[in-house]
């Protein structure tokens, strides 16, 4: 008998270590609700991950088996599941944050001591971030070597044979049963505080096949026009960033279903096309960086000659935690986080940047806000991202400050994505919203009585990021 411990991969399709479980032998599904490791995502991620868990459980009894469930300390309920139903092997897939690594390390030795034995696999990443050199100077140069390892196909999803159908009879949990802090009724099921995606890979999938239709063939040129993702969002972009988080699709799955629109694609669709899967290899570098640097979300990935003098100032960190910074795409994007739970790339850049440039407020407390109200909240890609926008990661650019009022003119020139999200300003001309900083305060005033005033002068809190970030690298 081959125990699968579920993780962060709540699917039967394209999952790496349950496909190596069921070639194995027969395979028991488990899934062990870890208070302490549920407790480090937001309520809206784990609301919506846990969502995820019980639809893997309801394909399981469509497949005639079960998912299940335990409640406790994963080493402790796995030996006492692996005794009761005469386990052989319990197989996982790999993790990077580094309370899983110990947690998964942790399980390995209390299963070694009671004579059962481990086995994992790579499911998270396309390219296991061992088989690569430790860092690179750029992401092209990541991309150059992670090009060169051969990509998995998608695993295919068990024969029904192959799973166990565990005995309905066994009370997980009660006190005759080994698995003292087991439950195997339901997974729980938490609520949140916004309507969340549907979950699940049956959902996953649908939105990525309405993406391939319709979406993906024009993906690098549609991706950053806000007017378009306000208008048809799963298809400006592919919304697959919850699923991907959740593990509700596997990454395989994505990338190949992404690559086979080229057989048949223009020159101008493969471009299209091609920037799509270009994305996916951002994720995958953002996961190298974790394996090499397992302190990402806490120490600054790359070390300046002097400390970066970070501003204490909570009432303009409130301000923008609430969208009310006085700048319009600023505020447009943290309202959409607060609404939805997602921030659409191109703000979400924006909102960073202004937090950690123009308000010279820390990329961790930025970070860990982000944690705490996104959907699609990845450890990896989160922390990885946050500093790459700060200045203190993988970007080749020293000091990079992106400037909220040419960004709108960029990319929302009609503002229709600030409208979307931003009340107080839909009677506004949309240039004076893409000007918004920039005019006076009577002004202002007049357009827009109820909005706030800019919490900082543009100009002065650019050149003040340039100042500090300069003498942070000693060029000053």
């Amino acid at each position: 008998m081959q125990l699968f411990w579920h993780r962060r991969d709540p699917r039967t399709r394209d999952n790496a270590g349950l496909a190596a479980a069921a070639d194995a032998g027969t395979v028991l599904p488990v899934f062990v609700v870890d208070d302490d490791l549920l407790a480090t995502l937001g309520a809206r991620q784990r609301a919506g991950y846990l969502g995820c868990v019980s639809r893997l459980r309801k394909r399981y009894r469509d497949l005639g088996s079960d998912l299940v469930v335990g409640v406790g300390d994963p080493e402790t309920v796995l030996v006492d599941l692996a005794a009761e139903y005469g386990v052989e092997r319990v197989v996982y897939n790999e993790h990077y944050r580094p309370a899983r690594r110990e947690r998964a390390q942790a399980v390995a030795e209390a299963l070694a001591a009671a004579g059962v034995e481990t086995a994992s696999r790579t499911d998270l990443v396309l390219v296991d971030p061992g088989r690569l050199a430790d860092a690179y100077p750029n992401h092209g140069a990541f991309r150059d070597d992670w090009d060169a390892v051969p990509k998995a196909e998608p695993y295919p999803e068990p024969d029904p044979d192959a799973l166990a159908d565990p005995d309905h009879g066994a009370s997980v949990g009660s006190a005759d049963h080994p698995a003292a802090n087991a439950t195997p009724v339901d997974v729980p099921t938490p609520s949140a505080d916004i309507d969340l995606p549907e979950p699940g890979y049956e959902a996953a999938r649908g939105r990525l096949d309405r993406f391939l239709d319709r979406g993906i063939r024009s993906y690098a040129d549609t991706r950053d026009d806000l007017a378009r993702a306000v208008e048809a969002p799963t298809l400006a972009v592919s919304r697959l960033s919850p699923y991907l988080a959740a593990g509700a699709i596997g990454i395989r799955e994505v990338w190949t279903a992404a690559g086979d629109c080229l057989g048949d694609a223009s020159d101008d669709e493969r471009r299209n096309v091609e920037k799509y899967r270009d994305e996916l290899t951002w994720r995958e570098q953002q996961y190298h960086l974790l394996y090499h640097a397992p302190d990402l979300a806490e120490a600054n990935y790359k070390t300046l000659p002097n400390a970066i003098a970070w501003r204490d100032d909570d009432a303009a960190f409130e301000a923008w935690t609430r969208g009310e910074t006085g700048y319009p795409l600023v505020d447009a994007g943290m309202r959409q986080l607060e609404a939805e739970g997602y921030v659409h790339n191109r703000p979400r850049q924006v909102v960073a940047s202004f937090l950690t440039k123009h308000l010279l407020i820390d990329w961790r407390r930025g970070a860990r806000h982000f944690t705490a109200r996104l959907v699609d909240h990845d450890h990896a890609t989160n922390h990885g991202m946050w500093q790459w926008i700060a200045s203190t990661g993988t970007d080749s650019v020293d000091v990079r400050i992106f400037d909220p009022v040419s960004q709108t003119a960029k990319y929302d020139p009609d503002a229709r994505f600030v409208k979307a999200y931003v009340p107080e300003l839909r009677d506004v001309p949309a240039d004076e919203i893409v000007d918004w900083p920039t005019l006076s305060a009577d002004e202002r005033e007049e357009l827009a009585p109820e909005y706030p005033e800019p919490i900082v002068d543009r100009d002065a809190a650019y050149e003040r990021a340039q100042r500090v970030f300069e003498e942070a690298l000693g060029k000053r």
